[in-house]
Formats: C-alpha cells, structure tokens, sequence
C-alpha cells in the first residue's frame, strides 16, 4: 500500500477491527520545530535503531530492514517517520500494518490505538536507489561516489537511507550492519564490531554506537578507504579512514593528531564524551561535518597543507552538538559557536592570536549595516543557521561572556554545561541561565546585547593590533 496522505490513507491505517467511540489519531506529522515543521514526527521517542544495510556499489541499489524501538508520547494510532524511498513492507509487533508515503514522509500504523506509555517495534522494508527516489524526491543527499557512496550532510541526511524521526530532539542508540562486496570498506560511527565475511564475495561491517546521537550526525560512508587502528593511552578507541582517492599527506598529518586535540579541548571542556573517536576523509564531500565519534572532512579542508583548525572545529562538536545536543534548530550556535570558539583557543594556545585579539578582529570585519547583525544568535532563521551568524557572532558571544566574568568562571561554566548536559539538550536560555548560576550574578544584559538580540553590539574591550596569522586560522 503506498499513497499520499489524504484523509482517507489515514483512516485506513486506523487497523481497529471494529471503530471506538474514542479513537486516536495519527502521530503529528512533525517534530514541532519552527524552522522545519515537518522535520521528525510527534508523539513517541525512539530509543533504538537497528539498520541491517545491503548495498551494491555497481548498481547503487541499497537493501534494508530498520527496526526502531520506541516509545509513545500520547495517544496515537499511526506515526510519522521521515523517509524518501520507497517502502516495501511494514510490521509493528511481528504484525503486517498498513503505511503510506507522501513527499519525504511516511505513515504506519501503530496496528491500532495505543496509548500514551507504549512500547512499540516497528520493522520497516526497502530496496532502492537512494540516487534515484521516486518522482515526489527528485532531488536526493545521497552521493554515489567513483567506489561507492556516501550519507553525509546536515541538516538532514537519514530520510535516503533510513527511516526516522529525523529532528536533533529525538536522539537514540544504533546498532548499523552494512553488507558490501569484499574489498569495499563501509564506515558509520561508534565501535567497529567486527567484519563478518559472508562466504558470496561480500562482507558485513557491523558498528554500535551505544551513546544517544541525533540523525544528521550520523553516517554512512561506502568504498575504497584505508582503515586505521589504534588505542588511546586511557583505552579509548580510535578509528581512521581515509579515500584511496586522495593525494598527499595533508590530511592524515592533521586528523592523526585527533588523541592529542581531544587532550587539549578536555582540557577546556572536561572529559571528552564519547569511549569512540576518529575522522574520516575523502574527496566527495564539499564540507566538514561532526558526524558522532568521527567527524568527516573534505579533502579540500587540507588543500594548503596540515589544517589542525579544522580537527579541532569538528571535535568541539563531540561536546557541543553531539554530546549536548540541540533542543530545535535556532539553538544551532550552542554548536557552531562553540566549535568556532574552540579554534581561537587552539590559536590561543600556539601563540597564533588570542581569543581576544580575534574577536576583536572578528567584530571590526563585519561594518555594523552588514546582514550577519540582521538576526539573534539564537535565532538566525533557516537563511543564517549555517553562516557566520552563528559561527563567528556565537564564538563572540562567548568571549563577551569570558571578559565579563573572568577565565575561572568562564571555563567552568563551559564544563558545567558539557557535563551537566552530556548525552540530553540543551537551549539558549539554559545556557543563559546557568552562567547566571555559576558567575552568580544576572548576566540579562549581556546575553540580550549578545545572543537574543539583533544588531551590532559594541565592544567592551578593543585590541589595537590584527593578528597577523587569522585569514590562515580559518581557512576552513
């Protein structure tokens, strides 16, 4: 069964034998954030995904089943989950039930009403071409490369090869197997569990990521990688993967530093989150990413040579974005913000300008009738999410914080909130609040000038002199 969602699917996908005086409706068609209304689906929180992936390069057709275990929030008799390819079959609790697809979106049934409080499992059928969907996608994230494929993009990826509830406020664990012909590597997050040869000319790849993560962080990357091993002083494992396709040496110089980066932002930051961490690097992507555990970077992030701005932009991410996550998507800054900020720290630290020298540099290169002021930090629309909007203006925010309230309090507020909000959310405001608690004192003015304001703040202290070495600091 496969059709739009009028008013007539839905009511078919209520499986009740017979109709109750009072019967549930379908989950809300979105997660309920402002800057994506049909981003996710309401009404239940997923727990796990458990992807089992076949994928054959020469013909770019991927095979899957994904259970997801989940939890409903209210009464509902049907859910959204986000999805853009073709669905070939649907069961919840071992039992056949009917689901229709419409644009990205796809309804099941729940197998009837339940209520709020319910566990449900719900297994979900596919094969197709994620480069070629089906007529209401034309167009598609997903990348088929010269040796394969890659899932990497923001801020949604999942719907092309998994369903799910595809919003940064619904976080789950994921157990993902990636069958491939033998001799192509498949990477995603987490532990590498294994390789598995199947005894046809293919193998498995089975990874677990056993810490929430959200969906637009995590990945999957398919073809012909060199795969690197190791283990940290403290136990933690570490997993690289660069393309066969790349030449030089640039970027394993700069992400086989990542065990000693981590090292510098813990001491900053307070432990590093995750027992995973990594990188992956290949020609195919146009833009760096904090995929959980091991970020990816475009080759071109090295084309200049070593680039350990870079490394560190995306591993401030494993604290800020993916440990603490985002409550809905104009709270980006507590991510990029943060991630551009720990880059002038690593200046900081190599005598390259201080944090305080950029900022100042920062804040005299964007005129006050420029447009990255037109909008809050905190809310810089979908136009400026990704923008120096939130990176460059987020990073000044939190140095405006550090001269108002000194580096003790400073620093301690931000392993406060890494540790306080490990593994959950995280919101503007929440933040706001607890620098107030930690400085303990009102902080209103600086974060309405700063974060929930528009316009261009003035500064409280200026530096005479531009660091000389900022356009190569970032030159990400």
């Amino acid at each position: 069964m496969r059709a739009t969602l009028t008013g007539a699917v839905v009511a078919a996908l209520v499986l009740a034998a017979v109709t109750p005086a009072h019967a549930a409706g379908p989950g809300p068609a979105g997660f309920g954030d402002p800057y994506y209304p049909l981003a996710g689906g309401g009404g239940y929180d997923v727990g796990h995904y458990d992807l089992r992936l076949a994928y054959e390069p020469a013909t770019d057709v991927l095979t899957g089943t994904t259970t997801i275990r989940l939890t409903t929030t209210t009464e509902l008799s049907s859910v959204n989950f986000d999805f853009a390819l073709p669905v070939r079959s649907a069961r919840v609790g071992g039992r056949d039930v009917g689901f229709a697809q419409h644009d990205h979106e796809l309804l099941v049934g729940a197998g009837g009403d339940v209520p709020a409080g319910t566990e449900l499992t719900f297994v979900i059928g596919y094969s197709a071409s994620p480069s070629n969907t089906h007529a209401e996608v034309p167009v598609t994230r997903w990348k088929r490369t010269p040796d394969g494929a890659l899932a990497i993009a923001a801020p949604t990826m999942s719907p092309w090869w998994y369903p799910s509830n595809d919003h940064p406020g619904d976080k789950a664990t994921y157990d993902v197997s990636i069958t491939v012909p033998d001799g192509v590597e498949a990477i995603s997050n987490g532990e590498l569990l294994g390789t598995y040869p199947q005894g046809d000319g293919r193998t498995t790849w089975g990874w677990f990521s056993g810490e929430p993560q959200t969906t637009y962080a995590t990945f999957l990357a398919i073809g012909q990688f060199d795969v690197r091993r190791s283990t940290t002083g403290d136990g933690r494992r570490v997993l690289t993967a660069y393309s066969t396709a790349l030449s030089g040496t640039a970027a394993r110089e700069s992400v086989e530093r990542t065990p000693e980066l981590v090292r510098f932002l813990e001491g900053r930051f307070g432990p590093y989150p995750f027992a995973d961490l990594g990188g992956l690097v290949t020609p195919h992507t146009s833009s760096p990413l904090e995929t959980r555990t091991r970020p990816a970077y475009p080759a071109r992030a090295f084309r200049d040579g070593p680039n350990t701005y870079v490394v560190v932009h995306e591993l401030a991410h494993q604290w800020f974005g993916n440990s603490v996550s985002m409550s809905r998507w104009s709270d980006i800054w507590l991510g990029e913000g943060f991630a551009t900020y720990a880059e002038w720290l690593w200046s900081e630290a190599n005598g390259q300008g201080t944090a305080r020298e950029l900022a100042d540099w920062t804040h005299r290169h964007y005129p006050a009738d420029h447009e990255v002021w037109d909008v809050a930090v905190a809310d810089p629309t979908p136009r400026y999410q990704y923008g120096a909007a939130v990176h460059e203006r987020g990073a000044l925010a939190l140095q405006a914080l550090r001269t108002e309230v000194g580096d003790e309090v400073f620093f301690r507020t931000l392993r406060t909130w890494a540790g306080r909000g490990a593994g959950g959310h995280g919101t503007s405001a929440g933040f706001a609040a607890l620098a107030e608690e930690v400085a303990g004192r009102d902080l209103d003015g600086l974060f309405d000038t700063w974060v929930f304001g528009a316009g261009k703040p003035v500064l409280a202290t200026a530096v005479a002199a531009e660091p000389v070495s900022f356009r190569q600091v970032h030159r990400r």
